[in-house]
């Protein structure tokens, strides 16, 4: 597949999936394009997927660190987009699929958000405490750069469940050589530096938006899609028994099936 300047950024890219409706769909941090695989195999009949792997993950080139990560991840989306689409977005994908769903709602048929990490909606609440506590130990080995152990703690609160050390040595190594690219989020997701909690800029988001969430993700989660969901005009929440954080690649049977009632009301 190929790999192409995209928004000043060398990018690999992939679709997936052969269907006659055209979709963007937008992975999570420390992931890569193929996250979308099971998705895209039960939608093979419906969906045609572009996804792409972020600057500094997958095959795409390291980020340059410079711009805002979040929304230079949304220009590198709308750069695939010369037509409608049904837009799809996990964890920090869905951050930036949300910025770009207001940049472009012409362009946005539905949208599909997965845990949108936009941790900004759930500051003020005890989810938001709970949520800095979970993470103190992941906090505390990346500033003293214990890398590994950062890797480990982000994988346990944040990962599939599989435990760190049954993972393989290559996913190890992945997540520790991207181990920081979580922080670049910090200020579209905690600062909301895309202006998504402004006043009037969720209600005026007119498309059909579906979020979705894992019945045994953090409760910061379930606090920010609940703030999300209140100010969005046209939306369905459902939740995945069994799932966490990670669960269009755990239970991608149950997400794409949640996407297709989406694309339903598109």
């Amino acid at each position: 597949m190929p790999k192409d300047l995209r928004a000043g950024q060398e990018i690999y890219w992939q679709v997936l999936g052969e269907g006659p409706r055209r979709a963007v769909a937008i992975h999570c941090s420390l992931a890569h394009s193929g996250a979308w695989k099971g998705v895209a195999e039960e939608l093979r009949g419906t969906l045609a997927i572009t996804a792409f792997d972020l600057p500094g993950h997958g095959q795409s080139a390291d980020w340059d660190g410079r711009g805002d990560f979040v929304t230079l991840t949304a220009q590198i989306a709308a750069s695939f987009m010369d037509g409608p689409v049904d837009l799809i977005g996990h964890s920090v994908g869905g951050v930036a699929a949300l910025q770009l769903a207001f940049a472009v709602p012409e362009m946005v048929r539905t949208l599909t958000l997965i845990e949108p990490v936009l941790f900004a909606a759930a500051r003020g609440f005890p989810e938001w405490d709970e949520h800095l506590a979970e993470m103190a130990a992941y906090q505390r080995a990346l500033e003293t750069g214990d890398r590994s152990a950062a890797a480990r703690e982000f994988t346990r609160v944040w990962g599939t469940g599989v435990e760190w050390e049954s993972l393989s040595p290559r996913s190890r190594s992945y997540t520790e050589e991207r181990i920081h690219l979580i922080s670049a989020g910090n200020p579209a997701n905690v600062d909301d530096a895309g202006g998504i909690l402004q006043p009037g800029a969720l209600e005026s988001l007119s498309v059909p938006v579906m979020l979705i969430r894992g019945e045994n993700s953090p409760s910061i989660i379930w606090r920010i899609s609940e703030e999300i969901a209140a100010r969005l005009p046209d939306v369905g929440v459902a939740d995945v028994q069994g799932a966490g954080h990670m669960l269009p690649i755990t239970h991608p049977s149950q997400v794409a099936g949640l996407i297709e009632v989406n694309l339903s009301r598109g």
